[in-house]
C-alpha cells in the first residue's frame, strides 16, 4: 500500500470510528455530515469523496464493527461453520467459556457502541446478522441435537434473550462484574444435554 491509499483508508478508518461514536449516543438518522466530518476531523469534500451518503458510511461501519467483533475470537484453522456436519456434540456446545469470554470482551470493550446497536437494531443491521448465524450455525446445530423444525426459532429466542437480559443488567452496573462471573451466570442458566434442572 503506497502512502496515498494509506492516507485515504486512515480516512475512512477515522470516519467508522467517528460514526461508531456518534451512534453510542443518538439515532442515526439525525446524525448530519457535519458532525461526522467534525468528529473524524475531516472537511465534506473529503467525507464526499469517499462516500455517496452517510448511509454508505453506516455500512462500511457495521462491517467493521462486525469485523471486529470476529478478532476477540480464534479463528485459527478450518471454520467453525465447515466444521458443523463433523463437530462432535460437545463441539456444539456454545454456552460456554471458549465462546461466552470473548463475546462479553467485546461487548465489556464496546459497551456504548453495544447497547446503541440493542436500542436501534435496524442501524446496525442486526436482523440480518442474526439471519445468517440462525442459518448457518444456530440452525445446523439444532438439526444435529434433532430439535424440530418448528421449534428451532422459538428456543432460539428463549436462550438469546435471556442471555441478552443478562447482558443488559451487567451493561447497566457499567460491566463492573468480571467477565467470567457473567459467563459462569448464563452458564449456570442453560441445562447442558443430559442433565436435570431442578
Amino acid at each position: 500500500m503506497n502512502r496515498s491509499e494509506s492516507k485515504y483508508f486512515n480516512t475512512a478508518l477515522r470516519m467508522d470510528e467517528a460514526l461508531a461514536a456518534l451512534l453510542e449516543k443518538k439515532d442515526f438518522e439525525y446524525i448530519t455530515v457535519k458532525e461526522i466530518c467534525d468528529a473524524a476531523g475531516v472537511n465534506r469534500s473529503t467525507f464526499y469523496l469517499h462516500y455517496e451518503n452517510t448511509r454508505d458510511l453506516l455500512d462500511e461501519t457495521v462491517d467493521m464493527v462486525q469485523k471486529r467483533f470476529l478478532s476477540y475470537f480464534d479463528v485459527g484453522g478450518e471454520s467453525f461453520i465447515d466444521r458443523l456436519p463433523t463437530a462432535s456434540r460437545d463441539e456444539l456446545q456454545l454456552i460456554t467459556p471458549d465462546y461466552l469470554h470473548p463475546y462479553l470482551s467485546f461487548i465489556r470493550d464496546h459497551r456504548r457502541l453495544y447497547a446503541a446497536a440493542m436500542s436501534r437494531p435496524s442501524d446496525f443491521r442486526s436482523q440480518e446478522a442474526y439471519g445468517a448465524m440462525f442459518r448457518y450455525i444456530f440452525d445446523p446445530i439444532l438439526a444435529r441435537f434433532s430439535v424440530p423444525v418448528g421449534s428451532r426459532r422459538f428456543i432460539m429466542a428463549f436462550y438469546l434473550n435471556g442471555i441478552a437480559a443478562v447482558i443488559s443488567e451487567w451493561l447497566k452496573g457499567d460491566c463492573k462484574e468480571p467477565l467470567e462471573f457473567i459467563a459462569d451466570v448464563v452458564i449456570s442458566c442453560i441445562p447442558r444435554e443430559g442433565e436435570n434442572k431442578t
